[in-house]
């Protein structure tokens, strides 16, 4: 786990830094080669510099954010906005969740990605990434 990630869960109350440190270690352990780092204050992981995958601390639990979770077609997963391609579930006990889920909506990850890297020279507007 990346030295910033860690200091970010240990930030944590114990019950949702058990959260984090489960998240943080299938993300490392199921998306090889991304890039984990702290981006506007908590945990995200990149590809080629394009946001992939990332969790935060907020009222209603820890959210676990996928960047164009939108597209994963996953029931699980809350769409909340239209401009933007992201999707998240949130987490209050470690029991809430589901390893196989991770790994799958991962590998959807990996697979389905859209341009947040150049989201500012595009003026908004999203590209799908082949």
């Amino acid at each position: 786990m990346h030295m910033e990630t860690l200091a970010y869960n240990q930030k944590c109350e114990p019950q949702q830094r058990e959260i984090c440190d489960l998240l943080a270690q299938e993300i490392d352990k199921n998306l090889k080669g991304a890039e984990n780092k702290i981006w506007h204050a908590h945990p995200v992981w990149f590809i080629d510099g394009n946001p992939i995958v990332g969790y935060s601390r907020q009222k209603p639990g820890i959210r676990l954010m996928f960047w164009s979770g939108a597209g994963f077609e996953e029931a699980s997963l809350s769409v909340v906005g239209k401009k933007f391609k992201d999707a998240s579930i949130f987490y209050n006990d470690i029991s809430e969740i589901k390893k196989t889920d991770i790994r799958r909506w991962l590998e959807k990850a990996r697979e389905i990605q859209w341009d947040y890297k150049n989201l500012i020279r595009r003026k908004g507007q999203l590209e799908r990434l082949q």
